[in-house]
């Protein structure tokens, strides 16, 4: 007894593999990027299997290899484009921790960072590790995997192309980005330019202090200092700025 697959099970397993590949590929787990092939191919494959309930239903035909390759296309730029609005959001993170990190000094110590395997400051990494679980922590996985289910019922294979009026929300989460990692870093780094203007007033007064060894630990102290009693809120900044992902992601879903 031989068992076989219709080519249409065949087709709509290899193009919700490109869509969920391509969601996977900028989903920042700390340390995902690195790890080796299988284990990340295994993760696209768990993830497509578990959709298997909203694959498309393809006619049982063999499409041309060019339908074939349009259709791959546009599953896997689905993925990324999703895949990047999570991956904007994340970052406001990055940039307060970054803008953090060079006004109270960390930024002279630098360690791998995970996800880029670049050198990058102390607090980024801490940052990059602490969005990682608090995206699972929080739920927003589960809320990704049901947009990307319900993508399937509202753009079947090959069927969703980018358009303006739809992307609007995810390219507002670029200047977000920005604007909010500002101001989560904006209370500290005032904190540290009024120690650095303590500093040079007591300077004036005392010349003969050697202030330049007491500034770099006096500020990364009170950084540190911040940075604890700023903890606690950051899960309660991250809640308001995951709904923001999540709306600007069903809006290019459509109604």
């Amino acid at each position: 007894m031989t068992l076989g697959l219709p080519l249409s099970t065949i087709y709509a397993f290899l193009l919700v593999l490109a869509r969920v590949a391509g969601f996977v590929a900028f989903i920042p787990i700390p340390g995902f990027r690195n790890a080796p092939q299988p284990v990340r191919l295994l993760l696209a494959l768990a993830v497509t299997f578990a959709l298997f309930p909203v694959w498309p239903n393809l006619a049982n035909e063999n499409p041309q290899m060019s339908q074939l390759g349009v259709w791959a296309f546009c599953e896997a730029a689905f993925g990324v484009t999703a895949g990047l609005a999570v991956a904007l959001f994340t970052e406001t993170f990055q940039v307060a921790a970054q803008v953090a990190a060079f006004q109270a000094g960390y930024g002279f110590a630098s360690t791998i960072d995970p996800n880029s395997q670049a050198d990058s400051g102390i607090l980024q990494v801490i940052a990059s590790f602490s969005t990682g679980l608090l995206l699972f922590t929080t739920g927003f996985d589960h809320q990704l995997l049901r947009v990307l289910a319900a993508s399937f019922q509202r753009f079947p294979a090959g069927s969703w192309a980018p358009a303006s009026a739809d992307l609007d929300g995810i390219l507002r989460l670029g200047s977000e980005m920005l604007s909010t990692g500002l101001r989560l870093a904006f209370p500290i780094v005032a904190l540290l330019l009024l120690i650095d203007f303590a500093l040079a007033l007591l300077g004036r007064v005392q010349q003969q202090l050697q202030l330049l060894s007491l500034a770099f630990p006096a500020k990364m102290a009170t950084a540190l200092v911040l940075l604890v009693m700023l903890a606690p809120a950051v899960p309660r900044l991250f809640g308001p700025a995951a709904d923001r992902t999540l709306t600007a992601l069903w809006r290019t879903l459509g109604p």
